[in-house]
């Protein structure tokens, strides 16, 4: 059996074609586009959804594929009528307007129930629901369903509408996590009547003929939230107590051994929802597109002389070139000798893995590592994270495609299917000198710029 795989990520798309031994057959990638509807950006998504078409019928016609799946970011939900939306589907790098959003705010769950911090834009997307209730109340009267980004496309593609646990409870401020339902804000808003029955992720809910030449009925598997796929592929292969750094547009760690008391909603810490229903302690920041504002858009290798270079030369990016992180508001900033295009780059890999090492001291990790995602490209991310914390061990993921693994495991669970994904690898630490007293400096400068914006907000 082979299984196509749709990853819709932020800032790219792709598609994967699984076998059942785990390895990656064919792939295709585009970038979603977005465009201004009014006061609004919303997705481009029939350029989006015909990319889709188009890449999964030469699979089925290619590989013969049996079944697709779909992974996808978080903070994001569709209204869907009888056969289509009832409004676009809105991007979460937007904030509500001033007095509108003070006013629905208001109605935003404490984070006690809802362990989802209030975060800024629409990282909470049951803030961008209530914006979206208040100035087009027409979408939610018309709609029959609210979805989940992955459950949309399911839909989408042939699938009944159905919810999925992971996607709902992704910082929402839809769900609760410890009575496993949904929260008070639910309804509040009378959205209950509007949600689907749950399926599990993996599970057929539909099927649909894709390919020129076969037309072949494919079957449509209910979607995943996207690190929470990558959580599942690693936690299958019983590997123990692991915190799972999963890299992309955002890093979101995730560590099922945190206690949930230690969250601090005020640095992006939270619970996100594994596909059983279990909570599991979260911290994250948007590295990815932090390494872009840093190194200039630097696509190509990083090399560790240039690593040497930016330590020896004290060059240090400090916190935080995009919003939300367990260092939120305040606007990034470079320190020391200005660097030239290779130095960049190195040092926004470096600014992401002492962000990183942040985050895990922060989330309470001391269990195994698993480094997983697109910024570990080449292994050199996993690698300074193992020499910053030599106490613990690191593995990193045989692909970079965790998410788009995990969710096609789910996939082959659903349908009873054995699926022999390739086991995670050793990480041999890094070997950079003065890395540890690098990290001290930076820790001090964060903190010391903490106390400062403390102090001047006391005075104000």
């Amino acid at each position: 059996m082979k299984l196509a795989v749709l990853d819709f990520g932020k800032t790219n798309s792709k598609l994967f074609i699984f076998g059942q031994d785990g390895r990656i057959v064919d792939e295709r990638r585009t970038q979603p586009g977005w465009t201004r509807q009014g006061s609004c950006t919303v997705l481009d998504e029939p350029r989006l959804h015909d990319w889709a078409v188009r890449a999964v019928g030469e699979a089925a016609d290619l590989h013969g594929i049996e079944g697709l799946m779909v992974s996808g970011h978080g903070c994001t939900f569709a209204l869907i009528g009888k056969d289509k939306l009832t409004h676009p589907i809105l991007d979460y790098e937007q904030d509500p307007p001033v007095d509108l959003a003070a006013r629905i705010d208001r109605r935003i769950p404490d984070f006690a129930e809802t362990f989802s911090p209030r975060l800024p834009l629409g990282f909470n997307f049951g803030r961008h629901m209530l914006w979206l209730k208040e100035v087009e109340p027409e979408a939610f009267e018309t709609a029959t369903s609210i979805l989940g980004y992955p459950q949309y496309w399911s839909w989408r593609f042939g699938g009944r509408p159905v919810s999925e646990v992971s996607y709902l409870g992704c910082h929402s401020h839809l769900w609760a996590p410890r009575r496993r339902d949904f929260s008070s804000l639910v309804d509040a808003e009378g959205w209950r009547g509007k949600m689907p029955s749950f399926e599990r992720a993996g599970t057929v809910i539909g099927d649909a003929p894709f390919g020129e030449v076969t037309r072949r009925p494919v079957a449509i598997h209910n979607g995943v939230h996207d690190s929470n796929a990558a959580l599942h592929a690693y936690r299958r292969q019983a590997l123990g107590s692991v915190t799972v750094v999963s890299t992309g547009t955002w890093v979101i760690i995730l560590n099922p051994d945190c206690p949930l008391d230690a969250l601090d909603r005020h640095r992006d810490m939270l619970v996100n929802v594994d596909v059983d229903g279990g909570p599991v302690p979260t911290i994250r920041f948007m590295g990815g597109r932090e390494f872009d504002v840093i190194s200039d858009g630097w696509q190509g290798a990083i090399e560790p002389p240039a690593l040497q270079r930016v330590i020896d030369a004290g060059m240090l990016a400090l916190p935080s070139f995009a919003p939300g992180g367990p260092a939120p508001g305040r606007s990034g900033t470079l320190v020391g000798p200005v660097p030239n295009s290779g130095e960049r780059a190195a040092a926004a890999l470096l600014y992401v893995a002492l962000m990183c090492d942040l985050s895990l001291d922060l989330i309470q990790s001391n269990n195994t590592v698993i480094v997983d995602g697109g910024l570990n490209n080449g292994g050199l991310l996993a690698s300074l994270l193992a020499q910053l914390r030599p106490a613990q061990g690191f593995l990193q993921g045989a692909t970079l495609e965790g998410s788009a693994t995990g969710a096609a495991a789910l996939a082959f669970e659903g349908v009873g299917r054995e699926f022999a994904a390739e086991a995670p690898e050793p990480v041999h630490a890094a070997r950079i000198s003065g890395l540890a007293g690098y990290r001290d400096r930076w820790r001090d400068l964060v903190e010391g710029l903490a106390v400062a914006e403390a102090a001047a907000g006391g005075s104000r």
